[in-house]
């Protein structure tokens, strides 16, 4: 079985488990393999937490769930130094919290102070976590699965752009079709029937991390074009000086993107290629994601905002003023 056999194993699994949300599925997959931290929002009931525990069940790795209550410290997250007295004397020895795992599921996570999310800066960004002077690694396949709700913003602390911007992508989850709804109905119906079987469940299928750092070294090697690298550089160019595409991103647009988009944009069009089977980049690869790099990353005027305009309309008429390679 070939590397890309495993992966397409992994996505066909968690398939099983969620239904109409085959996009998602395929963003979670891209994070996985770009090795980036993915911010996905949607309304309650869409499958958020779901998704992230059918990827965690099926794949061969430490799953933690931490839910982000205003109550929550900072070292509820990380975890802390902790006083031992025993024969050979007191000592402080650390205790790692649940952010030591591969993969993280943040649930609601602008349910948290900005004291608590700051928590997970350095482990976002540099894989390790400073407590009391030391540091520690976090694995090495290492990923944060942030969750939040845009409705019911009473109590809620919204995520800083410094936090947003070590997203490596934001994606939003959408209401199924009538067709798909059915199929959830008959799919729950089906688990709970069998929750009272007592017969021991089968096994999952469960892919091994070496499965995955085998696909990211194959993914590192797929050949970019230099008209594909300047692409990718032009739309995130685009954001900080709309005004010499089109007078509406001018009217539109009052914060750019950073450098972190131009390495999302080419970390995850190589992985989106790399699914597709192909051993380079085309424009189709980096227009598929642009939104899920991008979104998070702009920033709208007042002016925007009040015609009714998302982020998403921005990054469709980026895609429509910035020419193809």
């Amino acid at each position: 079985m070939s590397v890309r056999d495993d992966i397409q194993a992994l996505e066909a699994a968690i398939g099983e488990s969620i239904i109409g949300q085959r996009e998602v599925i395929r963003r979670l997959l891209i994070g996985l393999l770009a090795g980036g931290n993915l911010l996905i929002e949607g309304l309650p009931g869409l499958a958020k937490t779901r998704a992230i525990k059918a990827m965690s069940r099926h794949l061969e790795a430490d799953f933690s769930r931490i839910q982000f209550t205003p109550d929550l410290l900072p070292s509820d997250v990380t975890g802390s130094e902790v006083y031992h007295q025993g024969e050979e004397g007191s000592v402080f020895r650390f205790h790692p919290g649940p952010l030591f795992a591969n993969l993280v599921l943040a649930d609601e996570i602008n349910r948290a102070p900005a004291k608590v999310q700051s928590a997970l800066l350095e482990a976002m960004e540099e894989h390790q976590v400073t407590v009391a002077g030391t540091t520690h690694k976090m694995p090495k396949l290492f990923m944060v699965l942030a969750t939040q709700n845009p409705i019911e913003q009473e109590g809620t602390y919204p995520l800083p752009e410094a936090q947003m911007d070590r997203f490596l992508m934001h994606v939003v989850i959408t209401y199924p079709s009538v067709e798909e709804e059915v199929e959830v109905i008959r799919l729950v119906r089906k688990e709970e029937a069998e929750a009272q079987d007592d017969r021991p469940a089968a096994s999952p299928v469960q892919i091994p991390q070496s499965a995955i750092f085998a696909a990211r070294r194959e993914i590192a090697g797929l050949h970019v074009a230099e008209p594909m690298e300047r692409y990718m550089a032009d739309l995130v160019t685009a954001t900080r000086a709309p005004g010499a595409l089109s007078e509406d991103l001018a009217r539109w647009l009052e914060l750019g993107a950073s450098p972190r988009a131009s390495l999302a944009l080419d970390r995850c069009s190589r992985a989106h290629a790399w699914l597709a089977g192909r051993d380079y980049v085309d424009p189709e690869d980096v227009q598929a994601i642009a939104h899920d790099a991008l979104r998070h990353r702009v920033g709208l005027t007042f002016e925007a905002q009040g015609e009714g305009l998302s982020a998403d309309d921005v990054v469709d008429e980026l895609l429509r003023c910035v020419a193809l390679p």
